[in-house]
């Protein structure tokens, strides 16, 4: 335990102090997210945020954790986060083609499973399939891993979102493995969880810095390493047995995978690519109804921890039963979402405040000289 909390501490610690660091030099050097069509926030703000959580992360596991059950996985799962992040900072200063991200994904995703033994070997039961053959097993864990970062990568799209996202998902993976004697895994866990905490406090609305993909992506590595095995080693614990272990791990990252995958699906019905950016994610359905980056991120946040409760309590009926219900339930909250009728007045002020946002940084760049030079 006394590792885990310092390697918590010593994540939160330095998260904390190079974010501010990252944020000035991201300043020197104009190092900005600029906004577009496509982008919610109206002035320019680095995205250069994943860096310092990358920093607060690995320091943290390479000071505290305990490698001796996972000596031959832990240097893969270290290679493959060093992978993820350059990566992630390679798009958030250069932008990365969609292919050439997919194809760093899938480096990740091979190296974690031929090399890191991270495999989901078992379906514990989902629609009566148990054991399955090594091929199938590679597939769906590399299906698995491509999905949970691209998730987290997509589900970033409102201040303070993603970071919550990320402390609960990794937080309750801490604890079952915490209860469960696996220490390494849960010093990952909390050590993500402690500086995913630490930037929430800089990118909490109104964000001062983003996470870009250097951070969501980050986010999605560790919550898909957390899950696998948290599926593989769940039903066999004797601390803290979990039945339909596939269902409870899907439980808890229901919001981003689910989102994900019926955006995909809506792009692809409509002969677009599933990569293709546009504005329809489970965020972007509350932001038109009028609701603030504060209300969505607080209500996802506590839909997340509901969703998690109530697969625990559902587990007794079994994998197949418990993902149905957790599919359905989620599509029931986006049917009600599009069915909600916002205050017009509301709404009206809500714009009003947007417009007001711009006009004070368009003031701010024409005092900074900024337009003027331009």
């Amino acid at each position: 335990m006394a590792n885990i909390l310092l390697g918590g501490m010593l994540s939160f610690i330095l998260a904390f102090y190079a974010i501010p660091i990252i944020m000035y030099i991201a300043e020197k050097k104009e190092l900005f997210d600029v906004p577009d069509e496509r982008k919610i926030h109206s002035n320019p703000i680095s995205s250069l945020g994943g860096v310092g959580i990358f920093a607060g992360l690995i320091l943290g596991v390479l000071i505290a954790a305990n490698t001796a059950s996972v000596t031959t996985t832990f240097q893969y799962i270290i290679a493959s986060l060093l992978i993820v992040f350059f990566v992630g900072i390679k798009d958030d200063i250069l932008i990365l083609l969609p292919m050439k991200k997919f194809i760093g994904q899938l480096i990740v995703a091979f190296l974690l499973m031929w090399k890191g033994n991270l495999l989901i070997s078992d379906m514990h039961g989902f629609v009566y399939i148990t054991k399955i053959d090594p091929t199938l097993s590679y597939g769906l864990t590399l299906f698995t891993i491509i999905v949970i970062m691209n998730a987290y990568n997509l589900i970033d799209g409102i201040d303070g979102l993603a970071s919550c996202l990320g402390i609960i998902t990794s937080s309750v993976f801490t604890i079952f493995f915490y209860m469960n004697g696996d220490m390494f895994f849960a010093c990952l866990g909390f050590c993500l969880a402690s500086s995913l905490l630490a930037f929430l406090i800089y990118n909490f609305y109104p964000a001062k810095i983003f996470m870009g993909d250097t951070g969501s992506m980050l986010i999605g590595a560790v919550n898909a390493i957390l899950v696998i095995r948290f599926i593989e080693t769940a039903e066999g614990s004797n601390i803290l047995p979990v039945l339909a272990s596939p269902a409870m791990g899907f439980g808890v990252l229901l919001l981003p995978l689910m989102d994900t995958l019926r955006v995909f699906t809506i792009r692809i019905i409509h002969g677009r690519s599933p990569f293709f950016a546009e504005k329809n994610h489970i965020h972007h359905l509350l932001l038109d109804k009028g609701f603030s980056h504060k209300q969505i991120t607080v209500s996802l946040s506590l839909a997340t921890i509901l969703i998690i409760v109530i697969s625990y309590l559902a587990l007794p009926l079994g994998t197949t039963k418990v993902i149905l219900l957790q599919i359905v339930s989620f599509f029931i909250g986006v049917w009600l979402i599009k069915l909600y009728k916002p205050n017009k007045q509301k709404m009206h002020l809500v714009k009003d405040d947007d417009i007001n946002k711009k006009v004070r940084n368009l003031i701010t760049l024409i005092k900074s000289g900024e337009i003027a030079e331009k």
